[in-house]
């Protein structure tokens, strides 16, 4: 009888583990859920939309977007500009041969240093949105004054310069974000914007070569596809007419970025 009860002790005691573990793992998966994260993408089939990290519904009660849920052939061309290296004018020059609006998420270095190129984008109908200031990692801006800092900084930079009010786009540095960022944007009136479709293009000392950024361009477009550029490039300055030549020829059109949230 004794060694019987002696069982019994055993099993309730791992029972009583359990239900004390259980809270536990799932608050640790709440918090891993919670925390920061390194944009990506999965990729299927050629011509079809990338699976983000997070998925397109998840980002939405953000109002954060990475692709537009469409089966039309209208994408959304962007680019990230930190600073000018004399890539900018062609690949303005390119947009408005094409009669494309893009979007230029700025860092405030670029506006400090390049102000009659600001100037230019603003003039020729492009977007200009939020890179932040300097171009931290946000997702470690836990306080949401200094987060809302870095956004408000830029905006008055921007205002300062154009005597406009910075359109609410915001785009995380390095695709770094948490939840808390994307509620802490979403609060201060702003749309998150990743991306469905970027390649290698920011090492300005090792830039792809004409044709593996028209192959990897091509190949990856998609219906909705929001795609990211670095307009320190050399490459996509160099073969951004062609790429919006090869993409019209597929039958896609460029569309403003206001267009996916509507």
């Amino acid at each position: 009888m004794f060694v019987i009860k002696k069982r019994w002790l055993a099993v309730m005691a791992l029972c009583l583990a359990v239900l004390v573990a259980v809270p536990y793992l799932l608050t640790k998966e709440a918090a891993v859920g919670a925390a920061s994260s390194d944009w990506g993408l999965g990729f299927g089939e050629a011509g079809t939309p990338p699976t983000g990290n997070a998925t397109a519904d998840y980002l939405a009660q953000y109002h954060a977007y990475y692709v537009d849920d469409t089966d039309e052939k209208v994408i959304y061309l962007t680019f990230d500009a930190g600073y000018e290296n004399g890539n900018t004018a062609p690949i303005l020059d390119a947009l408005k041969k094409h009669n494309v609006s893009a979007t230029f998420f700025l860092v405030g270095n670029y506006i400090k240093t390049a102000p009659e190129l600001v100037k230019r984008m603003v003039a020729e109908g492009h977007t200009v949105a939020n890179h932040t200031a300097t171009h931290p990692d946000m997702s470690r801006l836990a306080d949401k004054a200094a987060f809302a800092e870095e956004l408000h900084a830029l905006e008055q930079q921007y205002k300062a310069l154009t005597g406009e009010d910075m359109v609410k786009f915001y785009r995380p540095p390095q695709g770094k974000f948490s939840e808390q960022n994307l509620a802490m944007a979403h609060e201060l009136g702003y749309h998150t914007f990743f991306w469905s479709l970027a390649y290698v293009d920011w090492y300005v000392d090792r830039q792809p070569s004409r044709e593996e950024a028209l192959k990897k361009l091509t190949a990856r477009i998609h219906p909705g596809a929001v795609v990211l550029l670095h307009s320190t490039s050399s490459t996509n300055a160099a073969i951004l007419d062609e790429l919006l030549t090869k993409w019209e020829s597929m039958g896609y059109t460029v569309a403003p970025l206001q267009q996916l949230i509507v």
